[in-house]
């Protein structure tokens, strides 16, 4: 058996673990980031990123270009209440970009864990962690060891391996059954509308005529992915983590069974399977730090519950984290002055975010009553003041200062509610 030791141990390359990574690296520490599997690998996703993860892309000094291979779009198309679509642009804000980003998941996270190994990480692929190496006397994790029967070991671990999470559980840290949780699954199509500057949102779901058949649960998206596929896919919430028993590629296959087919969302031009994930959301799993173990993105429930987005998230988390642990080594790890920067993370999560989940809380509760999506999307949508506040509201993108009415409103609401 071998043994690798580093300043952190990093479980996880998605984009929690690679930008926790990433920013570690640039702080001068030895990262050994784990993936279980080998790149390049897929992830269940949407694989359309708003303006508040392009911000992040940025920060991390990521070539976001379409010669990079990025495509670009400047909006959304909303479908609802109508039969024609409302165009919304992204809004232009001092805090984050006017343009979101389409990219693969199979490639995002690749490049995202390259570029933490360009800062000095050092990246194990076929690392699938099966334990948690944990200190008898203090009760603190020093480590983890894998399948294979390797050890890695570190005086700080992050969990960055999602909503299972093999290493919380390890540390007894499980999962808040009241807190919202969703579910996503999506799939590929060719399809000639591949090529579109617009990220596509349906409010509302029918399997048949619009208005004159069933209006099914949950919301959809078409994102064309400019390689000649769309990804098209569909997300269901609820407010509790309690199963909804649905099946969710029937609900898919309903609802495409409908769209024009000059679209081209058949099975003929279906490209892979439909696959399906848990989206775990507002703060589902707590304390984001405790003895020696940081969580950051989908294992510390960080996805937002007003429209399933966990990405820029997961990389606000990973620069925060990374901030914390850095002090940590800094003050001497298992000093009261580093217990004191560590415990700091969660702090700043629950200031910066713990209002805008409790308030996507309240928001999915009113949405799991159809009457009350109806109505929102029948008399909300036809007004753009509203809508645009609307977008603002659910995309989380807004200025904290020198904003204009709708982003003082909506900063001052997620400040006047508990923290999630």
């Amino acid at each position: 058996m071998s043994e690798v030791l580093a300043d952190v141990v990093v479980v996880g390359a998605g984009p929690a673990g690679a930008t926790t990574a990433c920013w570690l690296a640039d702080r001068g520490l030895s990262v050994a980031l784990l993936e279980k599997s080998s790149f390049p690998r897929d992830k269940v996703c949407g694989d359309g990123l708003t303006p508040r993860a392009t911000k992040q892309l940025l920060r991390l000094g990521i070539d976001v270009s379409e010669d990079a291979g990025w495509l670009h779009n400047r909006g959304l198309r909303v479908y609802g209440g109508r039969a024609e679509p409302f165009h919304i642009p992204w809004p232009e804000l001092a805090e984050f970009p006017s343009f979101g980003l389409v990219r693969k998941r199979a490639d995002f996270d690749e490049l995202l864990a390259n570029h933490a190994v360009g800062k000095g990480a050092t990246l194990y692929q076929q690392a699938n962690v099966n334990g948690a190496v944990i200190d008898d006397r203090s009760g603190r994790i020093t480590g983890v060891t894998t399948k294979d029967g390797r050890t890695f070991r570190a005086p700080i671990v992050v969990a960055a391996d999602g909503n299972s999470s093999p290493v919380a559980k390890a540390m007894g840290l499980l999962k808040n059954a009241k807190r919202p949780m969703g579910v996503a699954c999506r799939t590929y199509f060719t399809s000639p509308r591949h090529d579109d500057d617009w990220m596509e949102s349906w409010l509302e779901l029918w399997d048949g005529k619009p208005g004159e058949s069933d209006l099914l649960p949950g919301y959809g998206w078409i994102f064309g992915m400019g390689d000649g596929t769309c990804n098209v896919g569909l997300g269901t919430v609820a407010s509790t983590a309690t199963s909804q028993k649905l099946n969710y590629r029937d609900l898919l296959r309903r609802w495409l069974d409908n769209t024009p087919a000059e679209w081209g969302f058949s099975t003929d031009n279906q490209v892979g399977g439909i696959a399906s994930a848990a989206l775990p959301m507002a703060f589902n799993r707590k304390p984001a730090y405790t003895r020696g173990l940081v969580l950051v993105g989908d294992s510390g429930g960080m996805v937002s519950p007003f429209n399933g987005e966990g990405i820029p998230y997961a990389m606000e988390a990973g620069e925060a984290a990374a901030e914390a642990i850095a002090r940590a080594h800094a003050e001497g790890v298992g000093t009261p002055a580093a217990e004191k920067a560590l415990a700091g993370y969660p702090a700043q999560l629950a200031d910066e975010w713990g209002g805008y989940f409790r308030l996507g809380q309240t928001f999915v509760k009113l949405i799991e009553h159809p009457q009350v999506m109806r109505l929102c999307t029948r008399h909300g949508l036809p007004r753009p003041v509203l809508m645009r506040f609307t977008i603002k509201l659910l995309a989380h993108l807004y200025d904290t200062r020198e904003g204009d009415w709708m982003d003082r409103t909506i900063h001052s609401l997620t400040r006047m509610v508990p923290a999630a």
